[in-house]
C-alpha cells in the first residue's frame, strides 16, 4: 500500500530568518546552504518577498533580484521557489496600479519564483484578484492565503459597560464558516492552492483540526497550513493539521525553528515516520543544512531574538530517548482524538527536551501577534509609559472594532497597535480617544485599504476622516517615482532597468538610497576601468619600445612615433600618451 504524501514548504531562508534574525542573512550565508538544499527535496522553499527585498537593501546593500536569481541558479528545478506578497498592495500600504502589479509578478516569476503566496491584510478577496491573474498569466502558481485571526477579546469590565449602554459587542466574526467561505471565493478566482496563514500562531490544535477537515471536504485545491510557535500552539497544531489530511505544511530547519518562527521540520519528520507519511525530504541533506545554519546563527547572534540554540541532535544517526519517543506516539494519539489540553502539554514537553523557546505567555493571553506586542512595548518605552501596557492591551479590541475588526497581520497589526498606544496617550492627557491618530489608521477607517470584515460605523468614519461613506483608493492618483538622472555621474539613471524601477516604486526611500549607492559604485568602477585600460596601453607601448633595436628606437623617436617623455618616465605618468 502506497504511503500518503505530505508536501513540505521550507521557510528557513525567508520567514525563518525574518522571524528570528530580522532578515539579516547575507548572500554569502545563503550561498553556503544552497548546495545542500538542491539535494534536500523540499516541495517548495520560501526565499523571497516579505521583508527580504526591503531589509537586504536597507541593511546589507544587496540587490533583491540578484538574491532571487542566485538561489534559482543554485537550486534549479529541485524545489519550487516561493515568495510572499500582499496582493494589490504588494509590499506597501496603498494599492498599486495594474502596471506595477503586472510588472512585479512577471519579473518575480521570470527571476525564479514558482509559487506566489498572495494575502491581504483585511482578507479582502478583491485586493487579491490582480495578483492571481498576473501570476497565472506568467506561468506561476497562485497560492492564495487567508489570514487567520481571532475575535476581539473583551474584558469583563468592557462587557459590563456594553450591557449598561445596550450595545452588543460583536462576536462570532472569524468562525470556521468565515474561513471556508473565503477559501471558496479564492478557489473560484483561480487559486492553485489555499494557505491558512497564521502568522501570529493563534490557531489552537482543536480549531486547526476542524478547519482543515472542513476545507478538505469543501475545497478541491491543495491546502497548506502555516503557523508560528510564539504562543505555544505551533507544533501541536501542525500535527493536528497532518492527521486531518492537510496537503502541505510549512516548517523551518531545526536551528532556525521555534519561538516566533514555525515548528522544526525534524520534529514533523518524526511524526510523519510514525504516521506512515512520506514527505519526500532527504533528512541527510537537511542535517547538512542544519550544521551550516548553526554556524550562521552564531554569526547572527546580535540579531537573535531567542539567544539560546536548540539542543544538537543528529536525526540520521542518533536515536530518541525512550521517554521522548513515547511522547511522540502519545501526541499522535491525542491529536487524532482531539484532546487539546493534553496534546499541547505533550508537544511542549517534546520542545522543552530539545530546548526550543517556551511559549510567550503575554502574547498568548493577549491573543495578538508577538511582533505587535513588542512594537507597542517599544513605543511606550520611548515615552516612558511602558507601565501602561495592560491598558493598551485592554484597548486593542476597541480599536479593532472601531476600524472594522481587521485581522491582526502585517500591516494592520501595526496600525491597530500604534493606534491603541495613541489612545492611551490621549487618555493620559485627558483627551478623547482618537484625538491622536496615524494617517494609516485614518486611511484604514476611510476605506483606502479595502473592505473590512465588519462594517465601520459611518458616524465614527465621519468623526475621524470627515467622510461618511467608504472611500476606496483611486489608483488614478498614483504618481510614479522620479527616475533621477545624475549629470555628475555621466548622465547615469537611478534605475537602469525595469527591475530597478520596480524597486523604486515598491520601496521608494530605501531603494532610492540603495540605487544611488549602486550608481556611485558603477561610476567609480567605470572610471577605474578606463584608467586601467590607459595603463594597459601604456605598458604595451613601453614593452613594444623596449623590444626595438637601438637604431629602430632612434628612428621612431625621430619620426615622432614616441616621445622622450613616454619612454623615460614611469608608466603611471604616461597614461594616454601612447
Amino acid at each position: 500500500m502506497a504511503r500518503r504524501k505530505l508536501l513540505i514548504r521550507d521557510l528557513t531562508l525567508r520567514d525563518g530568518q525574518q522571524s528570528l534574525f530580522a532578515t539579516r542573512m547575507t548572500q554569502e550565508q545563503v550561498d553556503r546552504v544552497l548546495p545542500y538544499y538542491k539535494e534536500a527535496g523540499f516541495y517548495a522553499m520560501e526565499v523571497w518577498g516579505g521583508a527580504v527585498p526591503d531589509s537586504i537593501m536597507r541593511y546589507l546593500s544587496e540587490n533583491p533580484w540578484v538574491r532571487l536569481e542566485k538561489i534559482k541558479e543554485a537550486v534549479g528545478d529541485k524545489s519550487k521557489l516561493t515568495a510572499l506578497s500582499r496582493g494589490r498592495n504588494l509590499f506597501g500600504y496603498n494599492p498599486y496600479p495594474e502596471e506595477v502589479i503586472e510588472g512585479f509578478n512577471r519579473n518575480a516569476i521570470n527571476s525564479g519564483i514558482g509559487i506566489m503566496r498572495i494575502f491581504d491584510a483585511l482578507n479582502d478577496v478583491d485586493n487579491m484578484k490582480s495578483t492571481i491573474k498576473y501570476v497565472k498569466q506568467n506561468g506561476g502558481l497562485a497560492d492564495c492565503a487567508i489570514s487567520y485571526t481571532v475575535d476581539p477579546k473583551f474584558s469583563t469590565k468592557q462587557k459590563f459597560r456594553s450591557w449598561i449602554h445596550f450595545k452588543a459587542l460583536p462576536h462570532d466574526i472569524f468562525t470556521i464558516d468565515y474561513f471556508v467561505e473565503k477559501a471558496r471565493q479564492l478557489e473560484a478566482l483561480g487559486a492553485d492552492m489555499i494557505s491558512i496563514k497564521d502568522m501570529a500562531g493563534l490557531i489552537s490544535p482543536s480549531k486547526t483540526g476542524k478547519l482543515i477537515h472542513r476545507l478538505k471536504e469543501e475545497v478541491r485545491v491543495p491546502i497548506d497550513f502555516h503557523t508560528h510557535c510564539t504562543p505555544g500552539f505551533g507544533l501541536a497544531s501542525v500535527l493536528t493539521a497532518i492527521v486531518n489530511g492537510v496537503d502541505i505544511v510549512d516548517t523551518n530547519i531545526w536551528n532556525f525553528a521555534g519561538g516566533p518562527a514555525a515548528p522544526a521540520y525534524e520534529l514533523i519528520h518524526i511524526f510523519c515516520e510514525k504516521l506512515g507519511v512520506d514527505t519526500g525530504v532527504n533528512i541527510s541533506a537537511v542535517t547538512s543544512i542544519n550544521k551550516e545554519l548553526r554556524e550562521i546563527r552564531k554569526e547572527l547572534k546580535q540579531f537573535d531574538t531567542c539567544k539560546e540554540l536548540p539542543v544538537e541532535f543528529d536525526f540520521t544517526t542518533e536515536k530518541l530517548p525512550k521517554d521522548i519517543n513515547k511522547l511522540f506516539v502519545k501526541a499522535i494519539y491525542l491529536a487524532k482524538h482531539d484532546r487539546e489540553d493534553e496534546l499541547l502539554e505533550t508537544c511542549l514537553a517534546i520542545e522543552k527536551h530539545f530546548a526550543f523557546p517556551e511559549p510567550d505567555e503575554a502574547v498568548k493571553r493577549a491573543e495578538i501577534p508577538g511582533g505587535m506586542y513588542t512594537n507597542m512595548l517599544a513605543q511606550l518605552k520611548q515615552i516612558k509609559l511602558d507601565h501602561l501596557v495592560p491598558r493598551v492591551l485592554e484597548l486593542v479590541p476597541l480599536v479593532r472594532i472601531k476600524s472594522g475588526c481587521p485581522p491582526l497581520v502585517t500591516p494592520t497589526s501595526q496600525i491597530v497597535g500604534v493606534q491603541a498606544v495613541n489612545c492611551v496617550i490621549d487618555e493620559n492627557k485627558d483627551l478623547p480617544f482618537f484625538t491622536t491618530k496615524s494617517i494609516q489608521f485614518v486611511n484604514l477607517v476611510k476605506g483606502i485599504y479595502g473592505k473590512t470584515p465588519i462594517p465601520i460605523d459611518p458616524d465614527f468614519r465621519e468623526q475621524l476622516t470627515g467622510i461618511r461613506e467608504e472611500t476606496p483608493y483611486d489608483t488614478k492618483n498614483y504618481k510614479k517615482q522620479e527616475n533621477t538622472v545624475f549629470e555628475e555621474y555621466g548622465d547615469m539613471k537611478l534605475a537602469e532597468n525595469e527591475k530597478e524601477e520596480l524597486l523604486l516604486e515598491l520601496f521608494p526611500t530605501v531603494a532610492r538610497d540603495f540605487l544611488q549607492k549602486c550608481v556611485e559604485e558603477k561610476y567609480t568602477a567605470n572610471i577605474y576601468a578606463i584608467e586601467e585600460e590607459k595603463r594597459r596601453k601604456a605598458r604595451e607601448a613601453r614593452d613594444a619600445y623596449e623590444r626595438l633595436s637601438p637604431q629602430e628606437k632612434k628612428d621612431r623617436l625621430m619620426q615622432g612615433l614616441y616621445s622622450w617623455h613616454e619612454v623615460s618616465y614611469p608608466e603611471e605618468e604616461n597614461l594616454g600618451r601612447s
